[in-house]
């Protein structure tokens, strides 16, 4: 059988057979590809906790009719046991996994901006420098933004017209001026529109001014990140009910 090698994230696992279990992984090259990893639950296995979901891992597949097979996998970042250690930062990292998986839309097809985002969102939360929460929102958005759904903090989504403007709608792509205000459109504070735009930038500094002196505007910018992407995912996300928000 062919072999090949690539960088990834495990982003689930599921049992298969007594011993093996299906790996869905984040590859650099290949986006999402699931394979087996056969013998994984046993004690003897020589693969032990390297196939755990968050851990970064570098892989040598066999290419299979239906799945692949995992022949050998070398730790890169056990981000694993970090991120297990806090609830907040566990919970959180959950849904950028399942997020990444859910915006890679064809299995097997390159997907390298998103692969380095999430490797780099499990890095800034295994760091302790970022509020979980605002690692969470801003990996989000910047997921959104590679996958081709990118929000406006600044000009109206509908015409175009330069803010600021104070109406949110999810199904319209962002903000909307006065004139483009549609019914049920969200109106949050100031601040909750600034954090978004800071968050989508990656503008830390702006970030970290909007401290804890703004938890309401947090909590408005972390409801609408999530309507934003219950809307392009066109459902919501299981991992999400268990986010302290």
């Amino acid at each position: 059988m062919p072999l090949y090698s690539d960088d990834a994230i495990v982003l689930r696992t599921r049992k298969l057979a007594e011993a093996d279990r299906i790996i869905t992984l984040l590859t650099r090259q290949h986006g999402v590809v699931r394979a087996v990893a056969k013998g994984v639950r046993r004690t003897s296995s020589k693969f032990g906790s390297r196939l755990e979901p968050f851990t970064h891992v570098d892989l040598q597949l066999a290419v299979g009719r239906n799945l692949d097979t995992i022949t050998q996998a070398v730790t890169r970042d056990p981000f694993g046991a970090s991120i297990s250690a806090d609830y907040d930062t566990y919970t959180a990292a959950s849904v950028m996994l399942e997020t990444a998986e859910r915006l890679v839309a064809e299995e097997r097809e390159p997907s390298v901006q998103q692969y380095l985002l999430l490797v780099g969102a499990l890095r800034a939360m295994v760091s302790g420098e970022r509020r979980p929460a605002d690692v969470l929102d801003s990996f989000l958005l910047r997921s959104l933004a590679v996958a081709g759904y990118a929000p406006t903090f600044a000009a109206c989504a509908t015409c175009g017209l330069e803010g600021p403007h104070r109406w949110f709608n999810p199904a319209h792509g962002g903000v909307l001026c006065a004139g483009c205000r549609l019914p049920g459109s969200a109106s949050p504070a100031p601040e909750a529109i600034t954090l978004m735009g800071g968050l989508l930038a990656g503008d830390w500094d702006l970030v970290e001014s909007l401290g804890a002196s703004h938890d309401r505007a947090r909590r408005e910018a972390a409801t609408l990140v999530s309507a934003y992407l219950s809307w392009h995912l066109e459902r919501g996300l299981r991992s999400m009910a268990y986010v302290a928000r």
